[in-house]
């Protein structure tokens, strides 16, 4: 069980420095409120996912490659998500043929952090079991 994940909801990444915001870009969407309701494929880098600030993970080869500049000093690099896969656990509930986005769901950077949901946005309703 879990809340809906709307548009504008706050994302935080594991290794970034500031939240940052998802996007629903489909506009034919259910609505919870006035926002676009997600779902798991509403992962896009730049398009459903913005940036989180700074980067400091040493997995990113432009951190990394910094940080060796730096005499090994870490030095965070602008955050450019790279997804790895969907959103999971799935909402039960399925939204454009795909299971919805909820509170609890979690998706992967390929540099190592882990993107999680602070504020769901909107998430007034939720799903039942």
């Amino acid at each position: 069980m879990g809340n809906f994940v709307c548009m504008s909801a706050m994302l935080q990444c594991s290794f970034g420095m500031a939240p940052s915001s998802l996007m629903v870009t489909v506009p034919l969407r259910p609505k919870c409120g006035n926002m676009l309701m997600a779902n798991i494929m509403d992962m896009a880098p730049m398009t459903n996912i913005m940036p989180f600030g700074m980067c400091q993970s040493m997995a990113n080869p432009t951190v990394a490659s910094a940080t060796a500049a730096a005499y090994g000093v870490l030095t965070p690099m602008p955050c450019v998500p790279v997804i790895t896969a969907p959103w999971a656990p799935p909402g039960q509930v399925k939204i454009m043929n795909m299971p919805a986005l909820i509170n609890n769901a979690k998706c992967m950077c390929a540099w190592g952090g882990v993107i999680s949901v602070n504020n769901p946005s909107g998430s007034m309703m939720t799903q039942g079991k």
